[in-house]
């Protein structure tokens, strides 16, 4: 690919930027990469690469942004989309019945067999969670929330209540009727599982904990539970969904039958910001006499419905899942031998490392030679490996020979 310039808006050097940055953004996260020499600035992108704006470095992003970026940087059938339907259409208004809504969300239940064909929209997957969370506890008329321990389902009211502490505690005291029991422990699920609970929400591989892939039969044994007991399971797909483990849905490699699922990062094309929270009939029916009771200004934006029904074209086509099959396979073989566990469901990898703050280090190493990746933020011994899903072999292959040349 060749490089065309960045566009440092003015800024004529990496400092004078870095220093704006930090005066106006984020001093902290400036700090921060200047003390770990990640000076990257982004620039130029397409596909599985980003460049430097202000030199000539690129890296394969194996980061995506938890997902953002799953058809790669810049796609040209996506950004073709959003241009057509500029082209017609702006926002929208979210009081008025809209085409573009009425076709994604149709879509969206179609993946699901139909089986959740209620559709809500949103911007965030933290917003698509809250909203998820509101409908749990007016439904069922039950106060309580459980997660698992180290899961994260964004920064907002509900869902930051429904994460760990360390994103909460800082803001004051923590919302009341929400509880934490570890991933992948039925056992303590089933304790803390009362006729007080409204919903159990789960990643079915939670990234930020280092992506465990849960044991067989846990995810199965979740949902036996909150069928008994009375509780709603919601399924949190922002980062597993959409084709990462080779399914259009996680949730489908264990045949589940979730109430609610939410879905968003992938579902933008990385181009245009659109979550969505999908839900059984029985479930959308509580908008059926409160229709204003929910409204999200932006949620649905048209550009954003155009986006995302070509993200779904591309997704379901013939053999796209299986490519994502065969690119796992190629990663497994690649890195086999070398000093990790790698954990994987398709393209839902993480390499974890016997050594506490590891992943800090593997990624510090892995970016030296041109390959991004982010360590999990509440398991610093693994590293997240997220390649776009229509990586080439060719890219793949590099990942692969720059991770055994730092880790062999």
């Amino acid at each position: 690919m060749t490089r065309s310039p960045g566009d440092p808006q003015g800024f004529a050097s990496r400092d004078a930027l870095f220093d704006a940055f930090a005066a106006h953004v984020s001093r902290g996260k400036v700090e921060t990469y200047r003390a770990y020499g990640l000076d990257v600035v982004l620039g130029a992108r397409e596909g599985a690469w980003f460049h430097d704006a202000y030199d000539d470095r690129r890296w394969i992003n194996c980061h995506c942004n938890g997902g953002v970026f799953n058809l790669g940087h810049r796609n040209p059938r996506i950004i073709s989309a959003v241009q057509r339907a500029l082209e017609r259409v702006d926002i929208g208004n979210h009081h008025l019945v809209s085409p573009a809504r009425a076709a994604l969300a149709r879509r969206l239940s179609a993946t699901t067999g139909d089986r959740l064909p209620g559709v809500v929209f949103g911007v965030s997957g933290g917003e698509a969670i809250d909203l998820a969370l509101k409908l749990a506890r007016g439904t069922t008329g039950r106060p309580n929330i459980l997660s698992a321990r180290g899961g994260y389902h964004g920064h907002t009211g509900l869902a930051l209540a429904a994460g760990d502490p360390q994103y909460r505690e800082p803001f004051g005291p923590a919302l009341p009727g929400f509880a934490q029991v570890p991933f992948d422990d039925l056992d303590a699920l089933a304790r803390a599982v009362d006729d007080d609970t409204a919903a159990v929400v789960l990643e079915p591989i939670p990234a930020t904990l280092g992506m465990p892939i849960p044991s067989p039969g846990y995810l199965a044994g979740v949902q036996r539970l909150c069928r008994e007991r009375g509780a709603l399971l919601v399924v949190d797909e922002v980062q597993t969904g959409l084709g990462r483990t080779g399914r259009v849905w996680c949730y489908q490699h264990d045949e589940l039958e979730p109430d609610m699922v939410v879905t968003g990062k992938g579902l933008s094309g990385g181009v245009y910001p659109i979550t969505a929270t999908l839900m059984t009939a029985a479930l959308h029916r509580f908008f059926d006499a409160r229709p204003f009771v929910h409204i999200s200004t932006f949620g649905g934006a048209e550009p954003g419905c155009a986006a995302a029904l070509e993200v779904l074209d591309i997704i379901e086509a013939p053999g796209f899942l299986a490519r994502v099959e065969a690119l796992a396979r190629r990663f497994a073989e690649g890195l086999a031998g070398l000093p990790f566990q790698l954990r994987q469901r398709g393209l839902m990898m993480a390499l974890k490392f016997p050594v506490a703050d590891a992943g800090l280090v593997a990624s510090k190493l892995l970016y030296d030679v041109g390959v991004f990746a982010v360590y999990a933020n509440n398991d610093t011994s693994a590293l997240q490996l997220l390649p776009p899903l229509v990586i080439t072999d060719d890219e793949a292959d590099q990942v692969i020979a720059r991770a055994r040349g730092v880790f062999s």
